[in-house]
């Protein structure tokens, strides 16, 4: 490096190159689908925390997404918000690797928890007698502790990596948030084994479990085919179809951020992309869940009716 670099020790996050007008209707926009999504998710788990009708497996790992995504969003959208009223104001370079951390930890947990959630629904429709069996509380607990635990330590992977590199300039990164591979492209000295770690946490974090979901839906589906009662199979479809929308959003486009990263205009493209799944998906979420649940429905219409015995 030349005598005449400095080290950087702030970032200036560029966000949505738009009017100043348009800033002040995203800050609007972006603060109702925040609050919408703390919300959602937070009824989603008192539901599941009072009513006992709900403490099963399937809901606890509910409660576990509904945490994550409180997290996810809390991660990004405060900064969102705060660079849209104030574009100029910099975050430090340790808060900036922190915020990396943070969404990380969030993003690699719940594409674990997304399969857990997939083999628990494989289990309960493919092998109902041995569901209470397989699925017990001791399991339950132990697969979300082992998504956390992974998440994690992949974060904190990635964040050593990032801290052993120079950063001298320009401090400019064109994103809404710290996002990995945009801070990545501010350090100056050589990305390979960031980007082959990059590469090989995608498909352990992303591919292989998207592999998972896809194969435990393609059982499942099997046996719905075969269950001879049509409220059954109703039941059955309407539990799998919530879990596979959120699959869908989320992992279609994380696939298409990480694993195909220099494709053309990829700059608008991939703040769009993180817009649906570390925005819009927390907010989208326990709506889902919520429409087509019929549980998570009577849960809410059991609490409402307690209240107003109360």
């Amino acid at each position: 490096m030349d005598n005449n670099q400095t080290t950087v020790t702030d970032f200036i996050l560029l966000g949505f190159l738009v009017s100043p007008k348009m800033h002040l209707v995203l800050f609007g926009l972006f603060f109702l689908l925040y609050t919408f999504t703390l919300l959602g998710n937070g009824v989603i788990l008192m539901l599941i925390c009072l009513d006992s009708l709900l403490h099963t497996p399937m809901y606890f790992f509910l409660s576990q997404l509904a945490i994550v995504d409180i997290s996810y969003a809390s991660t990004t959208v405060p900064q969102i918000l705060t660079n849209l009223l104030n574009p100029a104001k910099p975050i430090s370079f340790a808060g900036c690797i922190t915020q990396t951390n943070f969404f990380l930890i969030f993003a690699h947990t719940e594409c674990l928890l997304l399969v857990m959630m997939s083999y628990d629904r494989y289990v309960a429709i493919c092998h109902p007698l041995r569901y209470t069996l397989i699925m017990r509380w001791g399991v339950c607990i132990a697969l979300a502790i082992i998504s956390w635990a992974c998440g994690s330590f992949l974060a904190l992977v990635h964040v050593i990596l990032i801290l052993r590199l120079p950063f001298c300039g320009p401090r400019e990164i064109n994103h809404f948030f710290c996002e990995l591979l945009s801070v990545l492209k501010l350090a100056c000295a050589d990305l390979w084994l960031n980007k082959m770690v990059i590469f090989i946490a995608c498909v352990l974090i992303v591919v292989g479990p998207f592999c998972l979901v896809l194969i435990s839906y393609t059982h499942i589906l099997g046996a719905i085919l075969k269950i001879q009662s049509g409220e059954g199979r109703k039941k059955a479809f309407s539990t799998c179809s919530s879990h596979l929308c959120v699959v869908g959003l989320f992992f279609g486009s994380a696939i298409i951020t990480y694993m195909a990263p220099n494709s053309r205009n990829s700059g608008e493209q991939q703040k769009i992309l993180f817009l649906f799944y570390s925005f819009f998906n927390p907010a989208l979420n326990p709506l889902i869940y919520s429409l087509r649940n019929a549980e998570i429905k009577g849960g809410l219409r059991r609490l409402l009716g307690k209240e107003r015995q109360g």
